[in-house]
């Protein structure tokens, strides 16, 4: 039985449907039908306005972002869809926080609920720091498609990775 990296800790009877199409060569085929709407947020800087507009409906009263991008060294193999980071730097002897986001590069050209889940993902870090109950709550409350967004993507990855995309 091949191992599945993305579908891990699904159950064994989706993993096996997975595994099906994937042998008839129809796993993208079966994503890109369920998820074919493009999105038109290929530059930085219209990933942060996306972002922005996302973040002012739903977490007005969170931090500030100090930057959104493609990240082209973020490796999806190590299971890093997207990044929170808060980098501290020393600004006259006083240290300002400044929080950033960074989106693999494999999500340019993704569908566009894929975009959006994987920004919502980024986004609830911006208030939970650890994923927990409370974390997919808001991930729900951003994207009520939250989790079949999640495994969807996932098997596009997975169709990505063993059909080359």
């Amino acid at each position: 039985m091949q191992p599945l990296k993305y579908l891990n800790g699904y159950p064994e009877h989706l993993q096996q449907s997975a595994r099906d199409l994937l042998a008839q060569g129809r796993l993208g085929e079966v994503i890109r039908r369920r998820h074919d709407q493009p999105h038109d947020v290929r530059s930085d800087r219209q990933l942060y306005d996306y972002v922005q507009a996302l973040k002012e409906r739903h977490l007005r009263q969170s931090v500030p972002l100090g930057k959104v991008l493609y990240d082209g060294k973020l490796q999806v193999i190590k299971h890093a869809l997207g990044l929170h980071t808060a980098i501290s730097r020393n600004h006259g002897g006083k240290l300002k926080a400044s929080r950033e986001i960074r989106i693999a590069s494999v999500f340019r050209e993704a569908p566009a609920p894929f975009l959006r889940m994987i920004v919502v993902h980024e986004l609830a870090h911006l208030r939970e720091a650890e994923h927990n109950k409370a974390f997919y709550q808001l991930c729900l409350h951003m994207e009520p498609d939250y989790h079949q967004l999640e495994f969807d993507l996932r098997l596009y990855l997975t169709a990505l990775e063993h059909e080359g995309g």
